[in-house]
């Protein structure tokens, strides 16, 4: 990357994301996905005063195949993650990555102005943010 090129998440995040009810099955919520290469499911918020969640496939593997349970009979409330990490659009990619191995992750909602708008992962920001501007 040149030095004064700054890339922001807003450039290299994904915007086509699923956005599912907590209250739904497993089963239910793989169904009604669309966009399950950013291998994650965005829980939405059940009002103003709660946050979002997130269910990746990883959780899914290990919590529900991994356990030998049937994906019918769990809540994704049951397995998801609550609150998020999440970035902001405007954050530089190379803080989206520090921020991501601080705290373990591999990819996280972007948040504006609190909603929803997008994922950033690993991938997005390696491929997308850095060796197209190689």
């Amino acid at each position: 990357m040149k030095q004064n090129e700054l890339v922001r998440v807003k450039d290299v995040m994904k915007s086509e994301f699923d956005l599912i009810d907590g209250l739904l099955t497993v089963a239910d919520a793989l169904r009604q996905a669309k966009h399950l290469e950013t291998e994650c499911l965005i829980v939405n918020r059940r009002n103003d005063d709660d946050e979002y969640g997130i269910l990746l496939l990883s959780d899914i593997a290990k919590k529900v195949l991994g356990a030998d349970k049937a994906a019918d009979r769990v809540n994704v409330y049951e397995i998801m993650n609550k609150p998020v990490v999440s970035a902001r659009t405007g954050m530089d990619i190379r803080y989206c990555a520090r921020l991501f191995d601080h705290f373990g992750l591999s990819l996280a909602p972007v948040i504006t102005e609190g909603i929803v708008v997008g994922i950033v992962s690993y991938r997005d920001i390696v491929l997308r943010g850095l060796r197209d501007r190689l």
